[in-house]
């Protein structure tokens, strides 16, 4: 469906192995005169290496990409490390590192010529819970109810405002303990944008990596994805929001998930048919920067928790190589990358062609 409405080119727009393996390719070897093959070796242009850093939600993808990527490419190294949107976009920045991930686009104040935000699928966020005796079910939240849960004002399961949305759901009478992230997270921009675009009233400190919680009495704070994961199971009555890459071990763990109310007060779930109708509503209004929110689509089945995943990249590069590299790679994600072998096993939609085209002519200005 989304292939036909929004042009994705998965597995048709695909630049072929032995073309991406050229931009790479080392000259031939031929053995100079009075060397053997062990000197030829010796001879040979190392490796060139590229270190990642930043979202854990899209970690699990660039662990699915990169031994793939360096099996065809063996003259790259990738190095991959799940430490957070807000380290990855500072690394980039630094130039500590030469692709930052990030499930947040960079805000105008952090923007500079030289940086360029990448999109290279589109995620979605779910909003889960370990709550004994429901978790089988997929509790109706909402971004007001979760504004008051994350402020304090909403303490308990059996709450009216929580029963309301919920008819016949038989809640207990005990503690919500709301689980945020403790390093500056893409997620958290992300879970505080849909607060602030579906309850500003509630939710006033607005959306950032790093936004100011307020204080409530049983929060708990968590690091990266896989962090969230591990208090709500180590907490009953916790609720957390979490990349939709750990889905697969959310349901492994019998964890609880919702369905989200969205712009037109409908109830979705983090379904591909959802985060799909989200995705045709907001993606034709990618600009050329690719900077943009996807939260809160209009649309009855639209879901309201989708995004960009971003490489942060600085266009020029200090070594050619390394350049060249850059370019080959970040091609690959955006083409081989976005097949459903791997985009399936994260929940994650490819880019449509036109954010292709898009991403490919940010790709095209590294030097």
């Amino acid at each position: 469906m989304l292939k036909r409405t929004l042009g994705l080119t998965a597995a048709g727009v695909v630049l072929s192995a032995t073309a991406v393996a050229g931009v790479l390719a080392a000259p031939a070897a031929t053995v100079p005169s009075g060397h053997n093959q062990a000197q030829v070796k010796v001879l040979a242009a190392p490796k060139v290496n590229l270190l990642e850093s930043g979202s854990t939600l899209l970690f699990p993808l660039f662990e699915k990409w990169i031994p793939v990527y360096e099996k065809s490419h063996q003259a790259v190294s990738i190095t991959p490390a799940g430490t957070g949107s807000g380290t990855g976009i500072s690394e980039a920045l630094a130039g500590t590192i030469q692709i930052g991930a990030s499930d947040a686009y960079m805000s105008n104040s952090q923007m500079t010529p030289q940086i360029e935000n990448i999109p290279l699928a589109i995620s979605a966020q779910v909003i889960a819970y370990n709550l004994p005796g429901l978790n089988n079910k997929h509790l109706h939240l909402s971004g007001s109810i979760l504004a008051q849960i994350y402020t304090g004002k909403i303490k308990k399961w059996n709450s009216p405002a929580i029963k309301r949305a919920n008819p016949g759901v038989n809640f207990p009478n005990h503690a919500i303990i709301p689980v945020r992230r403790s390093d500056a997270s893409g997620d958290s921009f992300l879970f505080t944008s849909y607060m602030t675009f579906s309850a500003s009233k509630l939710w006033t400190a607005g959306y950032n990596t790093s936004p100011t919680w307020p204080a409530v009495s049983n929060e708990v704070s968590a690091d990266g994805n896989g962090g969230m994961v591990q208090a709500l199971q180590q907490n009953k009555y916790a609720i957390a929001y979490v990349g939709i890459s750990y889905l697969n071990q959310m349901v492994h763990d019998r964890l609880g998930y919702a369905a989200l109310q969205n712009k037109n007060g409908q109830y979705v779930m983090p379904s591909r048919k959802d985060i799909v109708a989200a995705a045709q509503a907001m993606v034709p209004h990618t600009p050329k920067d690719e900077r943009i929110s996807l939260i809160y689509a209009p649309g009855a089945m639209a879901y309201p928790i989708i995004n960009y995943e971003y490489a942060i990249v600085k266009k020029t590069q200090t070594n050619p190589r390394i350049a060249r590299a850059m370019k080959a790679f970040l091609t690959w994600d955006i083409k081989h990358g976005n097949a459903p072998q791997f985009l399936n096993t994260v929940h994650f939609l490819p880019l449509p062609a036109s954010v292709v085209k898009l991403s490919q002519n940010q790709i095209n200005q590294i030097r």
